[in-house]
């Protein structure tokens, strides 16, 4: 995949994800535009800012009127190099919050038993990945890379090679790809398997979930490779893994910046303690937070001379608050 920071193929890069790497709140000219949670945005911003590129997705508002679309997609595009795709609150209820949240996610992080599989939030999960790729015909150019991103848009890359069958088409999934033994359950898995497969490149962040694909590829589809690469309908596809790092660079400097070292400071002074352990988390259940907190109880068990001493600081981001499990956690 493409580093941060570089663009050596010299082509516009057009990324694709469920949310763009800045979100809108408010109405009319109170609009504000702020920087999106999570790990797909801060990943990618900087390369994302640092090329002449086009980043499409929801911008974080429910569909509205045309005037209130022109508004806001000059908006975007003008300031953020952004292209909005609108959800209906239908869409965000079954695409979003089920079937890509309530099917996928927890499937593909081994928590298979909180999986539910609704043909009605399947079939929403196929018309928004079709809503996409229609908005991306909208602006497509010949000789652009489209770098499709994440578990929401699996069907997508399919989508888009049969409407262009010789465009550049990279996919990446920010989450494990889980063995055959889990993703077998899934009752839509040769879709789900042939729309990834429509891309170029495929990429994984470790090795295992790279196995993982071409071990599915090959039993649920018949699809064999050689060294990671998969021949299907005369296309020759390379999956490969992409451990993807944040901008190492951007972090340093800011750890050092007089705002930040102000609030070090400033924590420091209000809690009191010698030590200090700080994360920072969204309010998901497959981050360990209860447990962290278990591990933190046994530390102090364990280490009865850090009483007093120590403070473990967790801040959790609300996320999927419509989603009954996140509901439970918190």
């Amino acid at each position: 995949m493409i580093s941060p920071k570089t663009n050596p193929i010299n082509k516009r890069v057009v990324i694709v994800s469920n949310r763009l790497p800045v979100s809108v709140t408010g109405e009319g000219d109170a609009k504000k535009i702020t920087p999106s949670v999570g790990g797909l945005a801060t990943g990618l911003s900087s390369f994302h800012q640092d090329n002449d590129g086009l980043w499409v997705g929801w911008p974080g508002l429910i569909e509205g009127s045309g005037q209130r679309k022109a508004q806001l997609e000059t908006l975007l595009l003008d300031h953020h190099n952004c292209l909005p795709v609108y959800l209906t609150d239908n869409d965000l209820k079954k695409y979003y919050h089920g079937f890509s949240n309530r099917t996928l996610w927890p499937l593909f992080h081994y928590f298979s038993t909180y999986s539910t599989y609704d043909v009605t939030e399947w079939e929403s999960y196929k018309k928004v990945n079709e809503k996409f790729c229609r908005r991306l015909l909208e602006v497509v150019q010949k000789d652009d890379l489209i770098w499709v991103h994440d578990y929401q848009l699996m069907l997508l890359p399919a989508l888009i090679r049969k409407e262009i069958p010789d465009a550049t088409i990279g996919f990446f999934l920010h989450i494990p790809f889980p063995s055959y033994e889990i993703f077998r359950n899934l009752p839509w898995r040769e879709e789900i398997l042939s729309g990834v497969l429509g891309a170029d490149l495929v990429g994984f962040h470790t090795y295992d979930y790279t196995r993982h694909f071409l071990s599915c590829a090959l039993r649920i589809l018949g699809k064999d490779h050689t060294y990671g690469q998969v021949v299907t309908d005369d296309r020759l596809i390379k999956v490969d893994t992409f451990p993807m790092g944040i901008d190492a660079e951007k972090y340093m400097e800011a750890s050092v910046s007089k705002p930040v070292l102000k609030e070090v400071h400033s924590l420091q002074k209000k809690l009191g303690t010698e030590k200090i352990i700080l994360s920072v988390d969204r309010l998901d259940f497959t981050k360990g937070i209860p447990e962290r907190l278990k591990a933190f109880e046994l530390f102090l068990d364990r280490n009865p001379q850090w009483h007093g001493r120590i403070t473990y600081l967790l801040l959790c981001v609300p996320s999927r608050t419509q989603v009954h499990e996140y509901k439970l956690l918190k």
